[in-house]
């Protein structure tokens, strides 16, 4: 047996990169976790710097090694999760960034989007793709650089750009500039990937004025990504499987019967429901994404997107400052009048789905003369019960079959009881908490380490997921009712008119 082993999961996300070493039974023997900048220029834009980031995930790597207690030759491959929609655009030649990243947050194509939508070419899109004309996704933040950037659209026709989400940067990154490639996932999410045909699709590129020649190559979950530059860690890496992280923890929860279900929260909230080989076309405004692509096969998913979960427990702490920590946040709730009224709408960017309201912004409704920061806090955790349950709403309306699905949840804040209890609560439905959290490192993980042979396949990888504590209502269908009623109330008056 070789006594390379040990898999390496880089989990790049919107405020942290993590590394995370798995030995061969799959358990966590080592982390490390560094912060990067938030860059907000403008009302409703959000960047991070490209460089930024690359220097987090190797000081990550580096930090998880040495946590480990091993070296980076003990390191049978690496996979690679990471924040999905971000676009980075460098120049082939020096792999220098050429501006900052722009965020999946980030609004500032809201108007492009309203002009195509405007043209009609939303249905193209939505067919092709599976997704909406929305400023989240990549294909309209590329038409704003294009627009925007002096000079960039001519470098691009002759070919010195390359355009990649975080996955093809990291790949350029840790390859020394030798691979340009993402994997179906990614490319499922940047208006730009025929989810059909699965292949990069001309028509779309040319509506949007977008330069076939940036583009990465697209590979399966579960692929040859090429080889880390010896000089970054003292060792030769390959790189085998890559998912963008929602994709990635559907893969950890082992979601992999179709009518199967997860939802991670983490900055934002992202349910995932596995529709096996078919193509389910929302008619509740839910995007189909591609779950995953393994040995050949694609298997499809409805997912319903919330832009801001954690970022509500953030707020509390950096922008009111009545929480030191997110764990404080359960705590105040549990102080909380029971009968509080307070509703935090979390549209700090925009409203995903099922409204997909870009213009809409933040409110809070319900405060009186003896609202405390407890009822704040409540209201906060009570925002991702409520936002889940409009997903699931609108999902099982699309695909009767997910009716009876228990949700499997993943992400920072499942560790709170008092949250999860408000979600099985509210939802009137099982709430399945893993005892390993981080699933979306765990599915980057199983990825490399099933492509690498040192872990087993799909079916193995299911029997070993393991239940933490099952979470099941105990709320009253009237208290449920009047809770959601004003729940829709408050996001009715919260949506823009435009």
């Amino acid at each position: 047996m070789s006594n390379k082993n040990l898999i390496l999961a880089i989990d790049q996300g919107t405020t942290s990169s993590r590394a995370i070493i798995f030995n061969q039974m799959q358990k966590i023997v080592g982390v490390g976790q560094f912060e990067f900048t938030q860059h907000f220029p403008k009302s409703g834009w959000v960047e991070h710097d490209a460089n930024e980031i690359w220097d987090s995930v190797v000081k990550s790597i580096k930090v998880s090694i040495k946590n480990a207690k091993t070296s980076a030759n003990k390191i049978a491959a690496i996979g690679i999760t990471n924040q999905r929609e971000t676009v980075v655009l460098w120049d082939r030649k020096t792999g220098e960034p050429i501006h900052n990243a722009i965020v999946w947050q980030d609004r500032r194509s809201a108007q492009i989007c309203k002009e195509l939508k405007a043209k009609g070419l939303e249905p193209i899109f939505t067919k092709k793709t599976g997704l909406l004309l929305d400023p989240y996704f990549s294909g309209t933040k590329l038409t704003w650089a294009f627009k925007n950037i002096d000079g960039l659209f001519e470098r691009a026709k002759k070919g010195d750009i390359c355009f990649g989400t975080i996955d093809s940067w990291l790949i350029y990154k840790l390859t020394g500039g030798k691979i340009h490639a993402t994997d179906a996932t990614n490319a499922s999410r940047t208006l730009l990937y025929n989810i059909r045909e699965n292949k990069w699709d001309n028509e779309l590129l040319e509506i949007l004025n977008i330069p076939k020649s940036i583009l990465p190559q697209v590979k399966q979950c579960a692929d040859d990504f090429g080889k880390t530059d010896p000089i970054i860690f003292g060792a030769v890496i390959p790189i085998l499987g890559v998912a963008g992280d929602q994709h990635a923890a559907t893969i950890g929860n082992a979601c992999f019967k179709k009518g199967m279900m997860k939802a991670t929260y983490g900055t934002g909230c992202f349910a995932l429901l596995n529709t096996g080989d078919e193509i389910i076309t929302s008619k509740n405004r839910l995007l189909t994404t591609i779950a995953y692509q393994l040995d050949g096969v694609t298997t499809y998913a409805l997912e319903g997107s919330i832009f801001n979960a954690g970022t509500s427990v953030q707020w509390l702490r950096d922008g009111l400052g009545i929480i030191n920590s997110a764990s404080d946040a359960g705590e105040l709730a549990l102080k909380s009048d029971s009968n509080s009224k307070v509703y935090l709408v979390p549209a700090f960017t925009g409203l995903g789905a099922p409204y997909w309201d870009a213009n809409a912004r933040g409110a809070i409704y319900g405060i009186t003369r003896d609202s405390t920061k407890n009822d704040f806090a409540r209201a906060a955790l009570e925002a991702v019960g409520y936002q889940t349950y409009d997903l699931l709403k609108a999902m099982k309306k699309d695909w009767s079959n997910s009716s009876n699905t228990v949700l499997r949840v993943d992400g920072g804040m499942v560790a709170s009881d008092w949250t999860m209890q408000f979600l099985a609560d509210i939802l009137n439905a099982p709430v399945d908490r893993p005892t390993i959290l981080e699933t979306t490192a765990l599915g980057a993980a199983w990825l490399a380490g099933y492509k690498a042979k040192i872990w087993g396949n799909m079916e193995e990888f299911a029997k070993t997921w393991e239940l933490d504590k099952r979470f099941k209502t105990t709320m009253t269908d009237t208290i449920r009712n009047e809770k959601l009623n004003g729940w829709q109330e408050a996001i009715s008056r919260t949506l823009s008119k435009n």
